[in-house]
């Protein structure tokens, strides 16, 4: 079988993450244009997660409704209308509506993206299909706010030439969605409530995406504001970029992992890169940051990211569509929530004392799920020796 659909697939799926951080590396600009500061900033931020949640808590039988190339193609279609909405009116209430049309897109994706690769690839690849997902989807969160920090570079804007760049590419990457085959069953009666699922130990490799999640939100909303104290906030589009794509690089050695392990090492690396990221940015330590960005990003989009999502649709059986959708709804819960909760905490309790507490939780929380993965796998190992 040919891999051409499978690449048409993972450039729309790459286009569609590429416009959620867009206008990452200028939020701080956005909320000062509109006399805003960090909570408003992580509100707006967070919108992501309000379109996210009503799709993936209930919109799980959409892909038997639609299919899953409809679903994907309106994905593009609402981030090219969001792209185009901060182009109009640059604000960061315009930013806030923008991120709940892209939030609705990631979970539309979320919900179909993981089984259409699988439908498109050789019967029996499963994994290698999950690693174009997630490659494709890693490489696109941090080439968006890389692309807006060189043009931020040459000249501050609210409207920087990326956003254009982007219309340009998306519209093409929908003409090209067109020609995929859709071979998923669809029915023609009214879309069915179809909840995520969990089935046994997906939501525990669902906890540790929301912990690395939540660890790549921060650094997207709230470490340009913390750069901007020593003027390097136009080069936090680099750490976006570090932190979401970088762990493309990694994805080959976590797909020679278990699972389990892979997701286990993941959790051992993200505090300790967390700390190099925290650090740098308080001391305005740019490569201190860039570097624990890309050491971060191993651990959130190699090893948990490829590591949590395998598993899982190896629990799956027939129900990869709900399984993914219960593993993305934990995902972009981490990836929103503690982003409002660190900004506020950064108004009452200072930079450093906000990005402490972080710090010291997320390390508490890696201990718990690392071992609560090890008390699987152990029980798992029981249970093949003596099946009965």
């Amino acid at each position: 079988m040919s891999t051409l659909p499978g690449l048409r697939l993972a450039a729309a799926l790459c286009l569609i993450t590429t416009a959620v951080n867009l206008q990452a590396p200028y939020y701080d600009a956005l909320a000062a244009h509109d006399g805003f500061g960090a909570t408003a900033t992580g509100v707006a931020f967070a919108c992501y997660v309000l379109g996210i949640l009503p799709v993936l808590l209930l919109g799980g039988g959409l892909p038997e409704r639609f299919g899953r190339r409809a679903l994907i193609a309106v994905a593009l279609g609402l981030c090219l209308a969001a792209t185009l909405l901060t182009l109009i009116a640059p604000g960061v209430i315009t930013l806030g509506l923008a991120r709940l049309l892209m939030g609705i897109a990631s979970a539309l994706t979320a919900a179909s993206a993981p089984g259409y690769m699988r439908a498109l690839m050789p019967a029996g690849d499963g994994r290698r299909a999950t690693a174009w997902v997630t490659a494709s989807t890693s490489l696109g969160f941090g080439l968006g706010a890389a692309l807006t920090s060189l043009s931020l570079l040459r000249e501050p804007s609210l409207t920087p030439p990326s956003l254009w760049g982007y219309l340009l590419a998306a519209s093409l990457a929908l003409a090209g969605l067109w020609r995929l085959r859709d071979d998923s069953p669809v029915t023609s009666g009214a879309v069915r409530i179809r909840l995520p699922a969990y089935p046994p130990g997906a939501a525990t490799f669902g906890a540790a995406i929301l912990l690395a999640w939540a660890t790549v939100g921060l650094v997207i909303a709230l470490l340009p504001g913390v750069l901007e104290r020593h003027a390097l906030s136009a080069w936090s589009g680099f750490a976006t970029l570090g932190i979401c794509s970088g762990g493309v690089l990694f994805q080959p050695l976590a797909r020679r992992l278990a699972p389990a392990t892979s997701v286990r090492l993941g959790l051992a690396i993200l505090p300790l890169t967390y700390a190099l990221i925290a650090w740098g940015a308080l001391e305005g330590q740019l490569l201190a940051v860039l570097l624990g960005t890309l050491g971060a990003s191993s651990a959130c989009y190699g090893f948990l990211y490829l590591g949590g999502l395998s598993g899982v649709l190896e629990t799956a059986g027939d129900r990869p569509d709900r399984a993914s959708a219960g593993f993305f709804l934990l995902a972009y819960l981490g990836f929103s929530v503690p982003v409002v909760v660190t900004g506020g905490l950064m108004e009452r309790l200072g930079q450093a004392g906000a990005l402490t507490a972080f710090g010291v939780t997320l390390f508490g929380a890696c201990l718990l799920v690392a071992t609560r993965l090890w008390r699987q796998q152990q029980r798992a190992g029981l249970a093949t020796r003596d099946p009965a």
